[in-house]
């Protein structure tokens, strides 16, 4: 047995540092105009040979641009993802990357492992601090969506959603997966449920899609011990890995005691595996930890039997789309 996968590992860090620097330079954009030789992009960049030779290769290597008779054109991953102009642009996402790059250095890591805390702003919980700094929201807000969208047009077409009426989208951000839901499904109206500072960030991008008439947003404390308002469909994106099981189970049982009879609890994530072997999740985890204090990945199984503990029925696992899956239970009827 030879090394090369400890290299790859070693190597591949790259892999993500490449893609922020060429997102920063605004080089799919330009490539999104034409196809460049090396030294064109040199020019148009005002960067040197050598640099964007390494560059190239490593995103050409990545399934981001292709070469051809020496000219450098975007894949089609790039097109989807990295131009502003499509609907599912993950570039917001690297912009908040870009400006929290600082809680994914060897220390931070380190310090969080030891610690089991949060190294995104010191001591301050993650959203506590959006509350009072809007711009922090807003581009938590913006990159949460850039990551959301792509997968919140996919889960709808694995679900049957045809009787239910009115979904609360809790904690739901910009609304991606409102949108996405509504749509799939003519028949739905949704309510994105969010802290105050986000509202208005959701309602403009409700606008974007012309869903102003079947998107509602209000403004709410999940945590609070009051009901959520009357719905017969729940759905929680990429909420339940911020807390501990503890606060999952809280609003798994605040969820069951809130929905109608025949009513479904949908909850969105990035699955462990049972053996927890899965390197996405496990990955995606170590960000959590980075970034909410008691933020975890969970299996389908630990869903499945905070779900079925609450009294939910039918309970499934479905995955949906590139690393994510939904688990999904229903509320017997009376």
């Amino acid at each position: 047995m030879d090394e090369r996968q400890l290299w790859d590992i070693y190597l591949g860090s790259f892999r993500y540092r490449v893609l922020l620097v060429a997102h920063k330079l605004k080089l799919f954009p330009l490539l999104a105009e034409k196809a460049l030789t090396l030294s064109q992009v040199c020019e148009k960049l005002q960067i040197n040979n050598r640099p964007a030779e390494a560059l190239l290769a490593v995103l050409v290597s990545s399934d981001l641009l292709t070469v051809r008779d020496g000219l450098y054109s975007l894949s089609s991953l790039a097109e989807n993802y990295l131009l502003e102009s499509s609907p599912t642009y993950f570039g917001w996402l690297l912009d908040m990357l870009i400006g929290t790059d600082h809680i994914y250095s060897f220390d931070s890591l380190y310090n969080a492992v030891i610690t089991n805390s949060s190294q995104l702003y010191g001591e301050q919980e993650l959203f506590k601090t959006h509350e009072h700094e809007i711009a922090l929201a807003q581009r938590f807000t913006y990159a949460m969506h850039s990551h959301s969208i792509a997968p919140a047009m996919a889960w709808p077409e694995h679900l049957e959603l045809s009787k239910y009426k009115l979904m609360l989208d809790i904690g739901g951000g910009s609304g991606a997966h409102a949108i996405g839901a509504t749509l799939k499904w003519p028949n739905l109206q949704a309510v994105i449920l969010e802290r105050p500072r986000v509202c208005a960030i959701a309602q403009d991008f409700v606008r974007r899609y012309e869903l102003q008439d079947r998107i509602k947003i209000q403004e709410i404390d999940m945590w609070s011990e009051q009901p959520f308002p009357a719905a017969d469909l729940h759905f929680y994106a990429d909420i339940f890995h911020d807390w501990s099981s503890e606060k999952c189970t809280f609003l798994v049982h605040k969820s069951f005691d809130s929905l109608e009879p025949g009513g479904r609890i949908i909850i969105h994530e990035m699955l462990y595996n049972d053996q927890k072997s899965n390197f996405s999740a496990a990955a995606y985890s170590l960000i959590m930890l980075l970034s909410c204090d008691g933020g975890r990945q969970y299996s389908g199984h630990e869903l499945s039997a905070m779900l079925k503990a609450a009294g939910f029925v039918d309970i499934e696992i479905k995955s949906t789309f590139g690393y994510w899956s939904v688990v999904t239970g229903c509320k017997r009827e009376n």
